[in-house]
Formats: C-alpha cells, sequence, structure tokens
C-alpha cells in the first residue's frame, strides 16, 4: 500500500519536493509568478489582452533588468557557498569597482584616462580591462587570508567589506563624475526597442557558469572541497589554490556586476551602491537550494532564486505594503522557504 502511494503521482511529487532542491525551487517560482500575475491583474485595469500582455512583458522585462546585477552577483557566491565558504564583501568590493571605473573614464576634470590624451573606445577598452582585473585581484585577496592566512571566510570577508568601501568613500567624497554615452551604451543598446543587454549578460555568464561548475575539473574541486575539505586535500588536491580561484571567480562577477550597472545608470552613490548586495547574493543562492555548509547546490538553482528574490519584492511594491516593513516581508519569506526545502537527509 505505502509502495504504492509512492508510485501515485502525487507520491512522485512529493518525493521530488523532499529529496530534489532544484524541482522544489521551481516549484516555488512558479508559484511566486502566478500570485505576481494574479496581483498585477488585479492592481491595474486593462482594455484588452494585449494591453495586459504588453504591461505583463514589460514588467518582467523591467524586473529582470534590475535584478541582472544580483543575479550574476549571486553566480559567483554559488561557487564560495558551495566550496562552504562565505563572501560578505561583494556590495564593497561592487562599489571600489564602480568608483575606480567611474574615475578612469570620467570626462570631466579629474579623468585619469582623459587626462593622459586617451578617450573614446581605447579608454572604454582598458577601463574595462582594468575594472574585471581589479574586481579579481580583490577576490584573490579574500582568497589568500582564507586559504594562506587561515582566517574564517566570515571574518576576511567581513574585514574587506568594511576596509574596501570605508577608503572608496573617503577618496571619492568630493569626486563629480560623469560617464561618456560610448560606454554607457554596454548596457543601454536598444533591442526591439528595450534595453535587455544586462539580461542578456546575465543569461550568458549563467551559462558560463553552470559550464564551469559541472563540465570542468575545477567545479567538481569545488565541490569536493565543500562535501570534504580534509578528503579532498587527501586525494591530492590544491585546497588552497581552488579556494583562491573561487574568490578571484567571485571578485571577477563582482566587477562585471558593477561594469553593466554603472553602465545602466551612468552614476554611483558611493554612500549606499552595493550595501546590501551581499544579503541579496546569498538569499537568492540560499533560496535555490545550495547547502550553507557546502557541497551541494547549482547554478540554476541560484537563477531560481534571484528571480524568486526578484518576484518577491516586486510583488510586495504591487500589492502596497509599506517600505518599512517590506525588508520583514522578505526575512520572513526567506527564511519559510528555506524551510520548506529542508530535505530528509536519512
Amino acid at each position: 500500500m505505502g509502495k504504492a502511494k509512492k508510485n501515485s503521482l502525487p507520491g512522485r511529487v512529493q518525493e521530488l519536493w523532499r529529496t530534489n532542491p532544484l524541482f522544489s525551487t521551481g516549484m516555488a517560482l512558479v508559484v511566486m509568478i502566478i500570485v505576481q500575475t494574479m496581483a498585477l491583474s488585479m492592481n491595474t485595469s486593462f482594455g484588452s489582452f494585449g494591453e495586459w500582455f504588453q504591461n505583463w512583458l514589460q514588467n518582467w522585462i523591467s524586473l529582470l533588468r534590475g535584478n541582472a546585477g544580483i543575479g550574476i552577483i549571486a553566480l559567483g557566491m554559488t561557487f564560495v557557498i558551495i566550496s562552504g565558504g562565505i563572501d560578505l564583501s561583494v556590495g564593497s568590493v561592487y562599489v571600489t569597482v564602480g568608483a575606480f571605473i567611474m574615475v578612469l573614464l570620467n570626462t570631466g576634470a579629474g579623468g585619469w584616462l582623459q587626462s593622459i590624451g586617451l578617450g573614446g573606445i581605447p579608454a572604454i577598452i582598458i577601463a574595462l580591462l582594468g575594472a574585471m582585473l581589479l574586481g579579481s585581484l580583490l577576490g584573490e585577496g579574500n582568497g589568500l587570508l582564507i586559504s594562506y592566512g587561515r582566517m574564517p571566510p566570515f571574518i576576511a570577508t567581513l574585514g574587506s567589506m568594511q576596509i574596501l568601501r570605508s577608503v572608496t568613500q573617503y577618496f571619492m567624497k568630493t569626486q563629480k563624475t560623469e560617464l561618456p554615452d560610448a560606454y554607457k551604451a554596454i548596457a543601454r543598446l536598444d533591442i526591439g526597442g528595450q534595453q535587455l543587454m544586462p539580461i542578456l549578460y546575465w543569461a550568458i555568464l549563467a551559462a558560463a557558469m553552470y559550464i564551469i561548475s559541472y563540465k570542468t575539473t575545477f567545479g567538481r574541486y569545488v565541490f569536493a572541497i565543500g562535501s570534504n575539505e580534509w578528503t579532498t586535500r587527501l586525494s591530492g588536491v590544491n585546497v588552497r589554490q581552488v579556494k583562491r580561484r573561487v574568490y578571484a571567480l567571485t571578485g571577477f562577477l563582482v566587477a562585471v556586476a558593477a561594469i553593466i550597472q554603472t553602465s545602466r545608470i551612468g552614476s554611483m552613490d558611493y554612500a549606499s551602491a552595493g550595501s546590501g548586495f551581499e544579503m541579496d547574493a546569498i538569499a537568492s543562492v540560499i533560496v535555490g537550494g545550495t547547502s550553507m555548509s557546502g557541497g551541494r547546490g547549482s547554478i540554476v538553482g541560484t537563477v531560481f532564486g534571484t528571480l524568486i528574490v526578484a518576484v518577491m519584492n516586486n510583488l510586495l511594491n504591487l500589492i502596497g505594503v509599506d517600505p518599512y516593513l517590506s525588508a520583514a516581508f522578505k526575512g520572513a519569506i526567506i527564511i519559510g522557504a528555506v524551510l520548506l526545502q529542508r530535505k530528509d537527509k536519512n
């Protein structure tokens, strides 16, 4: 009788929910999308289905575009958490790289590249390469503290978070910067009348990170370290080097997010830019089914988790939740999602 129940459709769905994090995350996302669609329909009256669909599509494009930066950062955080670590510095790395870009490309007084006679596309290429290198080096610094300094990831990245944001704010407090239009086109290029480039960058990077996580030796080592670091070390894997590369990869992805966001917005608020990004990225990864203890997770799950958090924020706005309470709702839903995803390990 029990076996027949298990083989029934409800039984199979229940088993998948209990044992497959990707399935449960996907189902949660479907529910969130349905609720958001209902809220959108009830919030505004439409004259026709075409008008409703256009509004629904525009809402989704805005949602995806606005969360592409967090989505890209969460891809790197996935590798960090799977390896058994944590990175609290991503928001500060973001603002540091953003400030570096702004100073390099500033078209007003004080622009570094302009002061040496470099402008146009060559200056933009140098700024892009410099930003990605800086992000990777800052991530590498975290990796060195953790791997060779033997510091707990929480402490190492917490220290980096405070240092980077403080130093950036100090040097940028009197800076007034303006980015060239050619740089802004990186994220603002129109496709069919829509600014879809941030979404395409996110999709491309997600596909690349998926391949790295499952199709490369590096990806397999990351999972192995998160599952059992001591056994992985005994098997001959250079654990320190893999950890360094994990944090360097995360820094690189944060730099890409900074490039996209500064290009899209055209400016940066050094006092608040990137603030809370670490929590949003961690939430996206955990809601996506990645285990905080390491060794288990997926890029696809993180993309789903990012969308769940994004839809949740959009839904709170649609139903008119007071902004002062939105963080409380967000925290409650994240905790609820994680509790629902608890899996029986026996």
